[in-house]
């Protein structure tokens, strides 16, 4: 590796990992306050329904699975799973599951941009963003897609537990991870910095509508709210008003 291959490395897996959260946290925040209007999901749903509903629900289901795979596979210790799975088997669960739920999204995704690109009337009132993070969606899940027959031909979970060690290590603030990475297969380097870079892009896109679906969920556990009559102190003499006054 040459001194500017290593230098590149340093910065795409010590550096850029916490330039995206900075970007991905404070720029979510600085849009909601600033311009509200544009925080949702610009649904196309009055103009053609058909292929939406099936490209949205694949799509939407299988990125939920992966989000939450690879959030639970990447962040929980190794210690916390090694005494009834091992790193082998639980590799092979990741392919298994990730490949399925990979094609089920793949599927929508592939849905949705054809229905961007090539319906007259969709097309028109699209956004240039929509499609562009439509596309770099369906590049980071090919990307994922590729990256199964290499895991295949590795299949005692090692490199699967040094993407894990790097993971923690930048949540932890720990340094180190990144030389771990160093004779990881290309197409393993190349996934985690464009899904990196999709956290960058988040807060300019029409991603953001992702934490209203987590408000959503939030929203179904609220306290139920107590409503009481209250009855008008009126002077003596004049009438309580009558319901449908």
């Amino acid at each position: 590796m040459s001194a500017f291959e290593s230098y590149l490395h340093t910065f795409l897996f010590s550096f850029y990992p916490y330039l995206c959260m900075v970007v991905f946290l404070v720029g979510s925040l600085a849009r909601f306050d600033r311009d509200q209007y544009t925080w949702k999901s610009d649904s196309s749903q009055m103009l053609r329904a058909g292929t939406l509903r099936w490209g949205s629900n694949l799509f939407h289901v299988g990125i939920l699975f992966l989000f939450v795979g690879h959030f639970v596979g990447l962040l929980t210790p190794h210690w916390v799973y090694e005494s009834f799975i091992t790193p082998a088997n639980k590799q092979l669960l990741a392919i298994v599951a990730g490949g399925v739920a990979g094609l089920v999204c793949f599927v929508g995704l592939s849905l949705l941009i054809y229905r961007r690109m090539f319906d007259p009337r969709i097309r028109l009132t699209s956004h240039r963003t929509d499609l562009a993070i439509l596309l770099i969606l369906w590049v980071q899940l090919t990307l994922g897609l590729i990256t199964l027959p290499y895991s295949l031909s590795h299949s005692d979970g090692s490199v699967m537990l040094v993407l894990s060690d790097w993971a923690q290590r930048v949540m932890t603030f720990r340094v180190g991870g990144a030389e771990g990475l160093i004779p990881v297969a290309w197409p393993y380097k190349v996934h985690i910095v464009l899904g990196m870079t999709i956290f960058l892009l988040f807060p300019f896109s029409r991603l953001v509508h992702v934490w209203s679906g987590f408000a959503t969920l939030a929203y179904l556990f609220r306290p139920q709210q107590v409503v009481r009559s209250r009855r008008l102190n009126l002077p003596a003499g004049h009438n309580q008003p009558r319901a449908g006054a």
